[in-house]
């Protein structure tokens, strides 16, 4: 097989693309950090998992260059989803859960994935091996580290595998058209811990790399760490934002809106007229992504997933419709300005619904 990593013209001709519409499924998107990724060196990084495909596509717009991802195996039981997530540089990743035989083949994942890190190019695995929406962490599982110690040994010596923790955030989780925030944490650097603690197990490695690891997530997120009392401990972290002098939770949560209800109702009648134009131009957009997440997407985590999904198709097809359209009826120039208001029309309807909420 074909090494993931390796130049797609297809793929270089349609990432720019991929890239536009995650900038567009947020407002304010937010990428700090990158100076402490050392590219002279095989990098793994290591987000928390809050918010499906979202957090992939937020990771590969920070950087320009490839990078291959990990995702659970199951979604690649069908050949023709296959087909399309290996053309996306996504590789699976078996998790205990599915089976001790189904385990076995991570091997063969294990050897692309130091091919992929061989050759220079990042390798991204969520380390909890599940996601989440709550601004807090799960277990790290030790096949991530696994993984480095197959790379370590395969480069011998060549260079050192380095894991940079890294936190995900989002304003909201469920709602499209929030803000996103990404964080660089420093590197773990997992060779130099093998050759620092040579007399350790791997179990009793894994663990102590394992501790710096989540720490290292942790500190880069908003982290409520009691799942027992969650709710409560969100609670009194909104309560202290509020308590702040001119801060209050709506700047975190709706980052790029009018903070005050009177405001936003102001601005939304004075927008009225780019959301009319933009709800008729998008309309078979929304209107499908909307029918999906309340009536086929059980997961609310993967509501804006789908809404993501929907424009990354939906804008190809019916903005070749309304470039026919535009085109035979106004002006090349005009029709351009139209074709290119189409591309952000989407994006403006969820803005003028957040106005609302």
């Amino acid at each position: 097989m074909e090494g993931p990593w390796k130049h797609n013209p297809w793929y270089t001709l349609f990432r720019p693309y991929v890239d536009a519409c995650t900038r567009f499924s947020y407002r304010h998107v937010r990428v700090e950090g990158k100076e402490n990724i050392p590219w002279d060196k095989a990098v793994i990084i290591a987000p928390n998992h809050c918010n499906c495909l979202m957090d992939a596509l937020v990771v590969l717009r920070a950087h320009w260059g490839p990078c291959v991802f990990g995702a659970r195996a199951d979604i690649f039981d069908n050949k023709t989803v296959a087909s399309i997530l290996r053309f996306l540089r996504i590789l699976p990743m078996v998790r205990r859960r599915d089976g001790i035989r189904k385990v076995l083949r991570n091997y063969e994942t294990i050897e692309q994935v130091v091919d992929v890190l061989s050759n220079g190019v990042p390798f991204c695995m969520f380390s909890e091996g599940r996601h989440r929406t709550m601004h807090s962490t799960l277990p790290i599982n030790k096949g991530i580290f696994r993984i480095a110690m197959a790379a370590h040994n395969a480069l011998d010596g060549k260079k050192d595998v380095v894991i940079v923790p890294t936190g995900i955030e989002y304003g909201d989780y469920f709602h499209f058209r929030s803000w996103s925030r990404l964080r660089f944490g420093r590197p773990i650097n997992f060779s130099a811990a093998v050759r620092e603690h040579p007399d350790l197990s791997e179990i009793e490695l894994y663990a102590l790399l394992r501790a710096q690891l989540i720490g290292g997530i942790q500190g880069r997120i908003t982290y409520i760490p009691d799942d027992e009392n969650y709710d409560a401990a969100w609670q009194a972290f909104e309560e202290r934002l509020n308590a702040r002098k001119g801060y209050d939770v709506s700047a975190y949560r709706d980052a790029g809106l009018p903070r005050k209800r009177w405001q936003r109702l102001a601005l939304a009648a004075l927008a009225s007229p780019f959301f009319a134009v933009s709800a008729v131009m998008a309309a078979p957009m929304w209107g499908l992504s909307e029918w999906l997440c309340h009536y086929k997407v059980k997961d609310r985590a993967f509501r804006n997933t789908t809404r993501y999904g929907v424009k990354l198709i939906g804008t190809i097809l019916f903005g070749i419709v309304w470039a026919a359209v535009l085109f035979s009826l106004l002006p090349w120039w005009a029709a351009l300005i139209g074709l290119l208001y189409f591309f952000v029309s989407y994006s403006i309807f969820y803005d003028w619904l957040n106005l609302l909420r």
